[in-house]
């Protein structure tokens, strides 16, 4: 007995199938996951070194070789990525392959971990412990920002740590981070006039005050029965109690701190990084959610504590959203089930219209039923509802009802023809069972490159391949078992007459005429179509490339890049100056700043800079996504004409995995030298490129560098070391280290500094006074220091996979980087490269590579599979030679599609061609089975195949109809906007080639002929 009679004898378990389905999609829908855009891991881990005083080349060679080299020893290592030396820090990013997923990565940085521990001896003396940092790639989906004008970072951070503490119980919540905390800091401001006339030295203030404030292990003591701790006091209990010190003076004498230092508590005066809100200073709070939770229940839960944590809040304080996931999911996701919701209708209304009131209500109520039971599996296999497989639902809409439209038209001409539900359903589902679970295992098959690929981006796309794999798979079940359940119930039996021709229609005596023309005439027809093919591809190199859109979230940022070697306060103060001139723009709604580093990741695929005084970005947030794009060339031109010192980044919100520069050139080689004047010769030739604009390079300017020439023989006879002249320096204006205040859970450095007047006058360098152990007195640093020297040196040093290089870069100043790329390329790879020295390329070139890169590992597999399913269906060579003839017919369409609207062949765009090739395969499938059958069965050839193409080709238009009217909701989002005109133009165009093409290479391949007698009509 066949599935469909099984299901038709047996109506209790085939309903008792679809109430599971259909409560079980109800129930999933409701409790899976749901987020914005669907996760990737970030594969990647950076290690930070610092080492004091070291130049930038002094730390590439003594810390960043020996870490790079114990890195590479990891058999998980993909590559370097990038590696940073700047003066006194290393700061590496390292990449895992793409193999290793997120369930392995723990493993993988413990190894990291030790591979660093034993590296440790041979970095220099002065270097600190490695910091491995393996939370790279947390997102903080809620980023939230705490604000007040005229309170103390100090306020906002005891407010900020008391809603993270309770932010962190709420269910669903995973961590809560605070960035921004201004460090505190006790400042000993002295006179070195002062010091020099007291002979005192300044070193041995720092070690009283470090032995002064140290917890102390006195030991213990019995007591009779007690066993009692022993703490002697001295400890510091008050910032005021610092000037009780006692410090000896070189006539013996004992001198209270307070009277020759001002002691403040303060915060740095140079902070690492600023966080402000609207102009106010801020701190940021970022919260990340746990994995495979529904953002959306959890925002809500999240919105209600904070709601309940307002009278934790002083009044002038706010906390307020940068960005709130949950409600940009919410959005999103409502935006995509109502597109979901229109696709459905348009399907419906199609069959209604095409296939009559009852076929029509049978093959939407099954394409209902399908789509309910992929939800319910989509819930149990823990896939989330997002945008890339929201868009899976909507593609595989027209798809889903391809095979119940088979089943029902079968069954719906044996019914009218006089056969019983039963026997008709025994007929119908026994003739196609096979062709259509090969076509539907093709279909699937051809989304397989997708769902196999390794890298970010098939891992960021993936999840359309296992929609599409659970919604082809359960419309199969449904086509061969519910199809008929419900044909046997709503389609009536005609009479008993076998005479009546169910395609005797207008329509479809004029498509038999057409086949016949074109069998007929099968060399004018295959020429016209290989012509076609030819423009086809031809028009498919005038269409332009891209790589991911950016998104129609209404915020930007703003990069600023102030001159390398700039004070973070000059940074701070221009950046500031430059958001409150946005504020003031029409739709402008706020603005966040952060100075000195980069925001919290408060999405997977924002690109954190790394930090640095000269660097500061501003999100700012728009009322409309329309406004985006005036407000950024506003921006720019203001920055150009106003502020030409600032080398400014302006860009928009990503979908998908991307950078920066779209156009990226890298020079690799040994000397920094030479490989900048590789770097000012690319960015030369990007200049003279009018669409060019960012010009930079990665390196940034050189730095200016103070260079006192000491004089060793001198300092040994006084006794003064360069380590004592850099101290002395420190003091002089940064500060020394003198221990440290400990205050409740703070603990606050003490620092030792010249008083203000004496820090701020530059000259005063050549009277800083130093200890000399020799005299017993200080002496003026002009007495160890020959001179002084103004040097330039590089700010920081990059390099990949071990070897120094350096980027030139830009971008478009349209949209898309490929034409900028092809008429740049030429000409930067003609720059002369000395030996040993290579060129590269990276930016939107390099990703979209990596991204065919990972598709052409797995793509040969799921087309050999769907080569190997072809054969095995038919068991025979010919008919899926014919078959996999007509799929490249596709570029005909895809080429007229995108170039009408003036679109672009991105990543999305390459899957949905990749879709083509199952949603092609299958018709044609279909079509030649039914040939294949009707000769079987003794009838003429030419006839079979007339008879076939007419019996097949309501099918294949409307299982192309659906799926090209379905995707249209999905036109109006920027991320699915090519993808779907790629699908729909290429299937349009292939469909109609199709039933025609496919019958004429039958007749080709199989030698047939029109007997004399034939007629085409």
């Amino acid at each position: 007995m066949s599935i469909g009679a099984y299901s038709v004898r047996t109506p209790v378990i085939s309903w008792l199938v679809v109430v599971i389905m259909v409560a079980g999609g109800v129930f999933g829908f409701q409790k899976m996951g749901k987020l914005e855009d669907p996760a990737f891991t970030i594969k990647m881990a950076k290690i930070i070194t610092q080492y004091p005083g070291a130049s930038a080349q002094e730390v590439h060679d003594e810390v960043t070789y020996h870490l790079e080299d114990a890195i590479q020893k990891l058999p998980q290592l993909k590559r370097l990525k990038m590696s940073v030396s700047r003066p006194g820090l290393s700061d590496i990013t390292i990449e895992f392959k793409d193999e290793y997923g997120a369930a392995d990565l723990p493993n993988v940085f413990d190894e990291l971990r030790r591979k660093i521990t034993d590296v440790r001896p041979k970095l220099p003396p002065g270097a600190r412990a490695p910091i491995v940092i393996d939370d790279f790639g947390d997102v903080y989906g809620v980023y939230l920002m705490l604000r007040g004008e005229g309170y103390t970072w100090r306020d906002l951070y005891d407010v900020a740590d008391n809603i993270k503490r309770q932010l962190v119980l709420v269910q669903g919540v995973r961590k809560v981070s605070i960035d921004g905390e201004q460090q505190e800091v006790v400042y000993l401001d002295m006179s070195r006039s002062r010091l020099a006339e007291l002979g005192i030295d300044p070193g041995t203030i720092a070690s009283v005050l470090g032995s002064q404030n140290s917890v102390v292990d006195a030991g213990n003591a019995r007591v009779g029965n007690d066993y009692l701790r022993i703490k002697p006091t001295g400890e510091f209990e008050s910032v005021q109690e610092i000037g009780d010190v006692l410090i000896s003076s070189r006539d013996r004498s004992l001198v209270r701190l307070r009277d020759i230092a001002t002691i403040t508590r303060a915060y740095e005066a140079v902070p690492i990084k600023l966080y402000y809100h609207n102009g106010q200073p801020a701190l940021s709070v970022g919260i990340s959610m746990a994995k495979g939770q529904n953002v959306v229940e959890v925002g809500k839960r999240l919105n209600a504590r904070i709601d309940e944590l307002q009278t934790l809040i002083p009044v002038g304080m706010s906390l307020e959203a940068v960005y709130d996931q949950p409600a940009e999911v919410e959005k999103s996701v409502g935006g995509f089930i109502v597109s979901v919701a229109q696709a459905v209708a348009i399907v419906i209304a199609v069959l209604l219209l095409f296939m009559g009131l009852r076929s029509g209500l049978i093959i939407g109520s099954v394409l209902l039923i399908t789509v309910a039971g992929t939800l319910f599996f989509m819930y149990l296999f823990g896939i989330e509802l997002q945008r890339i497989s929201l868009g899976a639902l909507v593609i595989a809409l027209g798809m889903l009802v391809d095979n119940a439209i088979v089943v029902a038209e079968g069954m719906q001409v044996r019914m009218q023809s006089g056969m019983k539900a039963l026997e008709a359903a025994t007929e119908a589902v026994g003739k196609t069972l096979w062709a259509l679970l090969g076509g539907t295992a093709i279909g699937i098959l051809a989304f397989s490159a997708i769902g196999l690929s390794p890298d970010n981006t098939g891992e960021f796309a993936g999840s359309l391949f296992y929609v599409i794999l659970i919604s082809l798979s359960l419309s199969w079940i449904t086509a061969v078992s519910t199809t008929p359940l419900l044909c046997a119930l709503l389609l009536k039996p005609g009479g008993p007459s076998q005479d009546l021709d169910p395609y005797d229609g207008k329509i479809f005596r004029s498509y038999r005429r057409v086949v016949a023309l074109a069998v007929d005439y099968r060399k004018v027809t295959l020429v016209l179509v290989m012509g076609l093919f030819v423009l086809g591809v031809i028009g498919f190199g005038q269409v332009k490339s891209g790589f991911f859109p950016a998104s129609s979230t209404p915020l930007f940022f703003v990069d600023i890049y102030e001159p390398e070697g700039s004070d973070i306060r000059k940074t701070r103060d221009d950046t500031l100056a430059l958001s409150a001139y946005l504020r003031e723009q029409p739709g402008v709604v706020q603005t966040t700043t952060v100075v000195g580093g980069a925001h919290q990741r408060f999405t997977l695929v924002y690109d954190a800079r790394e930090p640095t005084p000269a660097y500061s970005q501003i999100i700012v947030r728009t009322n409309d996504p329309d406004k985006v794009r005036p407000l950024q060339l506003l921006v720019a031109e203001k920055l150009r004409t106003e502020a030409p010192w600032i080398d400014p980044i302006v860009k928009s919100l990503r979908i998908g995995p991307g950078r920066d520069a779209k156009i990226e050139a890298r020079f690799s080689g040994p000397d920094a030298t030479m490989l900048r004047q590789l770097s000012e010769q690319a960015e030369a030739i990007m200049r003279d490129d009018y669409e060019a604009v960012d010009i930079r390079n990665d390196w940034r300017s050189p730095v200016k560098l103070v260079t006192p020439l000491f004089n060793e023989q001198v300092g040994r006879q006084l006794g003064i070391s360069r380590e004592d002249l850099g101290d002395a320096m420190k003091f002089a204006f940064d500060g020394m280290p003198a221990g440290s205040y400990r205050d409740g859970n703070r603990v606050l450095p003490l620092k030792m500094r010249a008083s203000e007047s004496e820090r701020v006058d530059v000259d005063a360098i050549r009277d800083v006074q130093i200890w000399s152990a020799v005299l017993g007195k200080t002496v003026p640093a002009s007495s160890v220091i020959s001179g002084y020297r103004t040097d330039w040196e590089n700010a920081l040093l990059r390099g990949r996979n071990r070897i120094q290089t350096i980027i030139a870069s830009c971008n478009p100043a349209g949209e898309l980087a490929t034409p900028l790329f092809e008429r740049l390329q030429p000409r930067i790879g003609a720059i002369e490269l000395p030996p040993g020295y290579s060129l590269s390329w990276g930016g939107e070139y390099e990703d979209n590579a990596n991204a065919q890169q990972g598709l052409g590992r797995s793509l040969p597999v799921g087309v050999l599979l769907m080569i190997l399913t072809s054969i095995v269906l038919f068991g025979k060579l010919r008919q899926p030679l014919i078959i996999w003839l007509t799929v490249p017919l596709a570029i005909v369409g895809i080429s007229a599609g995108l170039l009408a609207t003036n679109g672009a062949f991105d990543f999305m765009s390459m899957l949905g061609a990749l879709s083509l090739i199952g949603l092609l395969i299958k018709n044609a499938i279909v079509l030649i089975e039914e040939i294949d059958q009707q000769i079987a069965e003794g009838k003429d050839r030419y006839k079979a195949v007339l008879d076939s193409a007419v019996s097949r080709a309501r099918p294949v238009v409307l299982a192309a109809g659906t799926t090209i009217l379905g995707l249209i909701p999905l036109l109006s989002d920027v991320f699915f906007e090519n993808m779907s005109v790629t699908i729909m133009a290429g299937l349009g165009f292939a469909s109609v080639l199709t039933l025609t093409v496919v019958p004429t290479l039958y007749a080709v391949f199989f030698n047939i002929q029109k007997e004399p007698k034939e007629e085409a009509g």
